[in-house]
């Protein structure tokens, strides 16, 4: 008896997955594509090991040279449908079909984002970033939107000047000639934390003083541990988090620090700036988020946790991808001491003539080798590897080139269109010789080497009307922190010995060994040694 139920229930099960699969089959109207057990992106997908039957969260990137879905179905457009677990997908590395889901399907109502897709960030509360109607973007966006001005990049280029001389001076380079540094991201990451702290926060913190709240962890340490531990974060249930394990323990006081941070920073925001009325004039970021919420009235007024929500959104989004980016950036240049030289090249002729050689804020926009290498760098290592949008309806999606005929493809309401990131910024259709770091396709005054001139075309920080909003708060950042240490620093790749041997490894291998992907809650490069040697 017992067997035969065991049959029974065994036979259920399978008939449906089998419906499951012929179901996610017709959803993507039977177009070419891999067939797996869990939905790369799916929980399963994430926990299970990777292999060659789960492919894991960041396939498009480790299978990219051996095993490429879009090399192997023939298109630039292919599906992944899971017979265990996850919804049929609709993966795509063409900015055509990228712009009629993201762009155009926003516009229509006929593709949004998913209602679980943010649950990382859905975690701290409501935000821009993870709003999957247009009411709730909208509302969001109004508050937001104004915060990020000329004043405020003014303010991020002065404290960017600041924090590299905190640095310089803390790190006791300004004695030494040569500086290794075995993980340059312990640099980045403090850096753009410093950075997002004073001007998103008006705190007045320093290198030798980095954020922190009553003396507990350090935020830094904080953000390290729930960008690590998201997973569980996610999907734990509540007797977990009390589970007297010494991992569980650091999570749950990471996450209550953080949280505790925010609260007191953003109750204390509104008390200051309700009392003072008119004569308060701070420019950070979250007395403007504040200001403009209490301002508004009504549904738009934004409430403690959603403004809590949007200012973790912005602390995440503001160091972590941008530390990530740098480092990368920095990677790449260790290994052409000539892209490093155009660079320092340009900011000499930029500063002629400024007093002790000063770089402004007014000379960010002159400063374009600097802000290619930049954007070269997202390139190839983009943090937001996926854009992911739900179809909303019923629809269709046109999957043909350019002068060909139109090939089109419906797509049932309810499927996953998934925009690959690793796949649009190495293919060679947009990107010429895509393995390649060459900043000199983004210089906007480029003669015959130009690929893509217009930075608005730059998908690192997403694409069509909710791109991100912090993209120039990003990229002045990151050009006033490049130029001034690259003006003072030539860097170098800081090569591993072999211990049986006593060689060096060559810069091929230290690239093919260094700059590889890793997966948070982004993706970023891994830890990237750095030798910094003085110029004179």
């Amino acid at each position: 008896m017992d067997l035969s139920w065991t049959t029974a229930l065994v036979a259920a099960l399978t008939i449906s997955k089998v419906f499951k699969f012929v179901s996610g089959l017709k959803a993507v109207n039977y177009l070419p594509g891999l067939w797996v057990p869990f939905e790369p992106l799916s929980l399963l997908g994430v926990l299970a090991p990777e292999t060659s039957w789960n492919p894991g969260v960041i396939f498009v990137w480790t299978w990219r040279h051996t095993r490429n879905i879009y090399h192997r179905f023939g298109s630039d457009t292919v599906s992944v449908v899971p017979f265990v677990s996850g919804a049929p997908s609709i993966y795509t590395r063409s900015l055509d079909v990228t712009k009629q889901v993201v762009t155009v399907g926003h516009k229509t109502g006929a593709f949004s984002k998913t209602d679980d897709m943010g649950r990382a960030f859905l975690f701290w509360g409501p935000s821009i970033v993870i709003a999957s109607s247009q009411d709730q973007w909208r509302k969001h966006r109004r508050i937001a939107g104004p915060a990020f001005n000329n004043d405020t990049y003014q303010l991020v280029w002065n404290a960017t000047h600041k924090v590299y001389s905190d640095m310089i001076d803390c790190e006791g380079w300004a004695e030494k000639g040569t500086v290794n540094v075995p993980r340059i991201q312990s640099l980045t990451t403090k850096f753009t934390l410093i950075i997002i702290a004073t001007c998103g926060f008006g705190l007045p913190f320093s290198w030798g003083e980095p954020p922190s709240h009553d003396g507990q962890m350090s935020i830094q340490q904080c953000m390290e541990i729930i960008t690590l531990r998201n997973t569980f974060a996610i999907a734990a249930p509540k007797w977990a988090w009390k589970l007297p394990l010494p991992w569980v323990r650091q999570t749950r006081q990471a996450f209550d620090t953080m949280r505790a941070f925010m609260n007191s920073h953003v109750r204390a925001r509104r008390e200051a700036i309700n009392s003072s009325a008119d004569n308060d004039t701070s420019k950070d970021i979250l007395s403007l988020f504040v200001r403009a919420s209490e301002l508004d009235e009504g549904k738009r007024r934004l409430d403690n946790e959603e403004l809590i929500g949007n200012i973790f959104a912005l602390l995440f989004a503001g160091h972590e991808t941008t530390s990530h980016s740098l480092a990368a950036t920095l990677g790449f240049l260790s290994l052409y001491p000539s892209l490093q030289d155009e660079i320092v090249e340009q900011v000499h002729e930029v500063t002629k003539g400024h007093e002790n050689g000063e770089i402004t804020f007014d000379d960010y926009s002159k400063l374009d080798k600097a802000l290619a290498a930049f954007y070269e760098g997202i390139r190839m290592f983009p943090a937001g590897v996926y854009l992911i949008r739900e179809a909303k309806q019923d629809t269709v999606l046109n999957l043909s080139g350019i002068d060909e005929e139109p090939k089109m493809l419906p797509v049932k309401k309810g499927t996953h269109v998934v925009v690959d990131m690793v796949g649009v910024h190495y293919n060679p259709q947009y990107f010429p010789d895509p393995e390649e770091f060459k900043p000199s396709r983004w210089y906007a005054n480029s003669s015959g080497d130009a690929y893509i001139a217009d930075s608005e075309d730059h998908t690192g920080f997403s694409v069509g009307p909710r791109s991100c909003l912090g993209k120039k708060f990003a990229t002045t950042e990151a050009v006033c922190f490049l130029v001034l240490l690259l003006r003072d620093w030539r860097v170098e790749p800081l090569l591993s010995v072999n211990v049986s041997t006593g060689e060096k490894e060559t810069k091929e291998e230290w690239r093919e060994r260094v700059l590889q992907a890793k997966m948070t809650l982004t993706m970023g490069v891994r830890d990237v040694p750095l030798t910094f040697t003085k110029r004179v």
